[in-house]
Order: C-alpha cells, then structure tokens, then sequence
C-alpha cells in the first residue's frame, strides 16, 4: 500500500482550496471579460450575408472557416492530444501529463484569445476582440508555448503553479508575438521563433529558478515502464503527423500554405531517419533508446516553423530535417546530462532538445533563407507576397529583412529566458502545493489514484459470453 501522508510529501500538496478557487475565478473573470470584449467578426457574424454582397463574395464556401478549420481540427488535436500524450512516458505521471495538460491548455486559449485580441484584432471603433477561425488557431498556437514550458517541469510543480505559469506565459507570449510580427514585421508560421524558442527557454529559465537539489529522493519516479513508452509514442505519432498542418495553419491562402506542408513534411521524415541513426550509434549494441525516437524525430518539424513558406527547396528541407535529427538526439545524449550537473537545470521531457535549440536554429535558418531570396527565384509579386513588403514595409529588401529575422529570433529568446525567470521567482513562493523533492513524478500527489495491485478473485469456470443466451434444448 501506497502511503498517503507523511512529514515532508503528500500532505504539503493539499490544493483542495487553492486550485478550486483559482479555477472559479478566473473562469468568472474569463466570462466578463468575454462579454466585455469579445464579439463574432464578420465571418462569423449573422451580418456575413450582408458582408458578402458589399464585398462582392460569391459563395458561403469562400468564408475563411473553410480554409482554416481543417487546420484548426488537426493543430488542436495536437496541443489536446499529441502534446499530452507525448508527456505520458513517466511510470507514475500520466494523469498529471495528460489531466495537466488539458487544464492548461482549456485556460490558456480564452486568455489567449483575449490577450492576442488585444493587440491584433481589436477594433477601435467599438473597443471590441473580433474572433474567428484564425483567431481560435492563434490561441492555440500560444497555448503551445506554455506546453511546451510545462515540458521541462513535468512532475515538478503543482496544477496552481501550471495555472500561475500560463497566466503570466500567455501575456508574455503575445506581447513577443507583437513586437516580432507586427513591430519588426518578421515571419514565422509555423513558430520556431515564437512558440518553440520562447516556450523552451521559457520553461528552462522557471526550471532553473525552481531548482531542487534533493531531487534524487524522487529518481525511482524518474523515468519510464514498456506501456507508457507505448503511450508517449502516441502523442509523438500524432504531432508528427499533423505538424504540416501546424507549420501551414496561418500561412497565406495557396502556395505559401503549400509549400509549408511540403518543406514540413519532408524535414520531418529526414530528422527520423538521422534520430534512429544517433540513437543506434550511441548506444551499446547499436539499441535505440525511445526517448530519442519519441522526440528528436519531431526536431526536424520545430526547426521548420519559421523558414516552412520560403522557397528553401525540397533538398533544403531534408537538409534542415537532416541536421535536427542529429543535433536534438546528441542533445539528449551528452547536452542533457551536462545541464544538470553543471548548470543546474533539470529538464524533465528535455525541451531544450526538441525546442529551445531546434526552434532557435529555425529563427536563424530563416533569417539566412529570407536574406538570400532573390526574384529569379521568387518573382517581384512572389518577393512581396512571401515576405509581406507593403505599407510601411514595401521598400523593405531582403537583406534587411533577413536582419529583422535575426533580431525577432534574439527577441523570443530573451523574452524566454527573462520573462521565465521572473515567473519563476513567483512560482517559487512556497504558497502553491507544490509536492516535496521525494514526492515528485507522482500522480497520488494530486490524483485518485487505483491501487497497483487489485486483487482479482480467481476463475473457477470459463467464463464464456454466450452463456444464458443459448436457448434451452
């Protein structure tokens, strides 16, 4: 039997006031604030027909839900499902994986939808969020980023401190995503910069700040049994295949969205062959080691983001899948063990292998792909409509603007590395439930758990279903 309190563990994680509470009001607060500000735009609104007609749209099939909703569809599966499942290889946190992650993820998107609102679609005239389709991908794609962060805190923190960490994660998040893409005019799709580079290094700077030195108390708890190495790959399995979609979800209508599920694509199957490839040569025996496959052959998607819409060539994708998959599998093996014992920070999923470093390398792979275009290759129109050079930015060249890609990569970085510090200092005030150093990577910390070892009475007779439904004879 499992014990249930002690001095120092189960007790200290008791948040039956503070996680009923947290969730109450700022679910109440998410309801005012929505009918303070958020409204339906004009694809969404029951005015569309008239919208239709003033703007000369021929047909129902030409409103944006069409052409964006497939990619939400496959983008939500992957923050609900992949990124929870990916998360579920600890023996003993699955529920905390997959519950927390939904948790975060379902409060994250309304203060996204607000926060992103805010600086993007609010309509001056009227003070009002207009929302639709896009805006829903848009929050997601901020959710991602404090998933991400959760990543490198797995087992560590408390459901509170997960609420806490997205509060201050998305307002961070958005505020980046202004100065990068709107301040800066950088371009990033499939977010190597914004999501993945921030959200790493995000949740390195708060685990780094969360330090526990008596961490090995819980190291029986870290790590993984058969089934849930089985589980992970699941998520891995559906991030993988829907990241083409991740890459292209807001990317202009046609052959930029196009060409983004191509280059995505490919850079994936390239980064899984050299992660099997790393695996096997470093390890004894040539075995591989499911942390690597269920990880590292997503880097290849991670470094993609940003560079996904350019012209970087098909050759240039299994290039770029090619380099992650090594790099993100070393990581893993040497880089991982050495940010512990020297720097102090312990990464629980190792997110500064699939993201902080993949979606780094992405911003300056797109930075030096943006500088190198030309209109041979992409046309004068190609040119403006890939990089957006009009208004203010239409005597922008492409040199210039491969330097703006630069910076807005330095920009997500130190808005990671800062702003997770200073959430980290938050979180580590000792008010949060967080469960004590010989009681993490445990779901009985904060779940009903089912005991391991239910007995079962034994079968005296085959029990066959068809019994009682035969009739007599």
């Amino acid at each position: 039997v499992r014990k249930k309190c002690g001095k120092s563990s189960i007790c200290s994680t008791n948040v039956r006031v503070s996680l009923p509470a947290v969730c109450f009001v700022w679910q109440i607060a998410m309801i005012v604030l929505f009918g303070v500000f958020i409204r339906y735009n004009e694809e969404a609104d029951t005015h569309w027909q008239e919208f239709r007609r003033e703007n000369n749209i021929s047909s129902d099939i030409e409103n944006d839900f069409y052409f964006r909703y497939p990619s939400f569809q496959d983008v939500h599966v992957m923050i609900f499902v992949g990124f929870g499942f990916l998360m579920t290889f600890l023996k003993r946190y699955s529920f905390g994986a997959v519950g927390f992650n939904f948790l975060v993820a379902a409060f994250g998107i309304q203060w996204a939808l607000l926060m992103q609102g805010w600086f993007h679609t609010l309509d001056p005239a009227t003070g009002k969020i207009l929302i639709g389709v896009e805006n829903l991908i848009n929050a997601d794609f901020c959710v991602a980023g404090c998933l991400i962060a959760y990543g490198a805190l797995l087992g560590k923190v408390s459901p509170v401190q997960l609420l806490v960490l997205t509060l201050f994660g998305v307002t961070l998040f958005a505020v980046e995503e202004y100065i990068i893409l709107d301040l800066l005019h950088a371009r990033d799709a499939g977010g190597s910069m914004v999501i993945h580079a921030f959200g790493g290094y995000y949740g390195l700077a708060i685990s780094w700040v969360l330090y526990r030195p008596n961490l090995n108390l819980s190291k029986r708890l870290n790590g993984s049994v058969y089934h849930s190495d089985v589980f992970a790959m699941i998520g891995t399995l559906f991030l993988w295949m829907f990241w083409p979609s991740f890459n292209s979800a807001i990317t202009d209508h046609g052959d930029g969205q196009h060409r983004a599920a191509i280059n995505t694509y490919l850079a994936l199957a390239s980064s899984v062959l050299t992660a099997v490839g790393i695996s096997s040569v470093t390890q004894k025996k040539g075995k591989l080691d499911m942390v690597h496959i269920q990880n590292a052959t997503l880097a290849g998607g991670v470094a993609m983001g940003t560079a996904a819409e350019f012209m970087i060539t098909p050759y240039g994708s299994l290039i770029v899948g090619f380099c992650c998959g090594m790099i993100s599998t070393f990581g893993y093996v040497f880089v991982t063990p050495l940010l512990e014992k020297y720097l102090k920070l312990q990464d629980t999923c190792g997110v500064h292998n699939l993201h902080a470093v993949p979606g780094m390398l992405g911003g300056f792979i797109g930075a030096i792909v943006a500088a190198s275009a030309t209109e041979e290759v992409y046309s004068r129109e190609g040119l403006i409509n890939t990089f957006d050079f009009e208004g203010d930015f239409a005597d922008r060249t492409v040199g210039t603007q491969g330097g703006f890609q630069a910076a807005a990569c330095c920009v997500a970085i130190a808005f990671g590395i800062v702003g997770g510090g200073c959430v980290g200092l938050v979180l580590k005030i000792p008010i949060w439930g967080d469960p004590a150093d010989d009681n993490c990577y445990d779901d009985e910390a904060y779940w009903e758990v089912p005991e391991d070892d239910e007995s079962i009475p034994p079968i005296l007779e085959y029990n066959n279903h068809m019994i009682h439904k035969l009739p007599d004879l």
